[in-house]
């Protein structure tokens, strides 16, 4: 059977209706790529189509603030890439006259767009003959050709790049438009036949257009392909967020500024203990170490249980505690303000759920 065009046939008749494919446009194919970087389909599409409205062109996102970008990327997770995002718009509007750079070596000179992105962006609307390489992509051919090279390995990128490029430009026939003049369709195709077929868990080999040629299939191995190393060690963090309680209701906030995660985000002021605490001791540490100036009426915990919050390579142990003060807090917030300002999707949920 004919790897390629099989794939591409397939894709033809089951791919989903994507707003980012019924365009060339870099801006919106950059911006939908940024966006699902480690972030499914259907939850990065509502983020497009926020992105694509607020900002329709790169010259808007280059003109927002920061802190319009985050408050519109919160709930997406891993804001660095919102930081990103922004810095490279604003190189292209206004050291690049708006145009995005053409090739996929002069992509990969933006801040925020690696081997993968470049690759999505060049192809996609340049038509340059470069392969995407994502989790799909390794997916698919670890287990059509029973490669057992560990995807998490160093190495592992350039050798799958090498057969995904040897199969855009060299195995297809039957015409340009499934061979190098169409390395879009072959990208788009094998991406998506790993999203919707090839599947992680249980796939359905039985109805899949490859399975005549798939070795993994042939060798019962396709639960074990691909090969990757165990992930990093989850660190555990506990953190105990004041909520400070004026006479007029106005609260605190700060922004974090250390590197790290949820940089330049808001959030209450911190208290992060090595283990998780009882009511005793963080109002013990509340008083010994007064944040504020006011007197201290009452200390109460609003959330008895930690909230667990997990992120790559962190899970988060979270309880809010409410400290109510006396006369009114320099630098008091309100309610209506803490809803346009951009926090992590943890403390906003409590913010707009838990608040009153």
């Amino acid at each position: 059977m004919n790897f390629t065009n099989s794939l591409t046939k397939w894709y033809l008749q089951n791919k989903r209706d994507l707003p980012w494919r019924n365009t060339q446009n870099p801006y919106f194919i950059w911006l939908s790529e940024i966006m699902l970087q480690q972030t499914r389909v259907a939850q990065g599409m509502p983020y497009f189509f926020a992105f694509s409205t607020a900002f329709p062109t790169v010259f808007e996102l280059a003109n927002a603030s920061e802190e319009q970008v985050l408050k519109l990327w919160q709930g997406l997770g891993y804001y660095s890439r919102a930081r990103n995002l922004h810095k490279t718009a604003q190189k292209v509007a206004f050291e690049l006259n708006g145009i995005f750079p053409t090739t996929y070596n002069d992509l990969l000179k933006l801040k925020g767009i690696g081997d993968y992105t470049a690759a999505a962006i060049a192809s996609f609307s340049y038509n340059e003959a470069v392969p995407v390489v994502d989790g799909n992509v390794f997916r698919v051919l670890s287990r059509y050709f029973d490669i057992e090279t560990d995807i998490a390995s160093a190495s592992a990128k350039k050798e799958f790049a090498s057969i995904a490029f040897e199969l855009m430009t060299k195995n297809a026939r039957g015409g340009a438009e499934l061979s190098e003049a169409n390395p879009a369709l072959f990208n788009q195709a094998i991406m998506e036949f790993g999203a919707l077929q090839c599947v992680p868990k249980s796939p359905n080999c039985e109805i899949c257009v490859l399975n005549s040629g798939c070795l993994a299939l042939k060798r019962k191995k396709v639960g074990q392909l691909p090969v990757k190393s165990k992930k990093t060690k989850v660190r555990n963090r506990y953190f105990n967020y004041i909520i400070f309680s004026d006479v007029n209701e106005n609260t605190l906030i700060q922004k974090r500024s250390d590197k790290g995660i949820w940089h330049n985000l808001y959030e209450f002021p911190l208290i992060e203990t090595e283990t998780e605490e009882d009511f005793e001791f963080i109002s013990a540490q509340i008083q010994e170490q007064p944040m504020v100036e006011n007197g201290i009426i009452s200390i109460s915990e609003l959330s008895p249980k930690s909230q667990i919050h997990k992120l790559s390579h962190q899970h988060l142990h979270i309880k809010f505690w409410k400290v109510n003060v006396n006369e009114t807090l320099e630098n008091g917030i309100d309610y209506e303000t803490l809803l346009r300002l951009p926090f992590p999707i943890v403390i906003f949920n409590f913010i707009e759920k838990e608040w009153k």
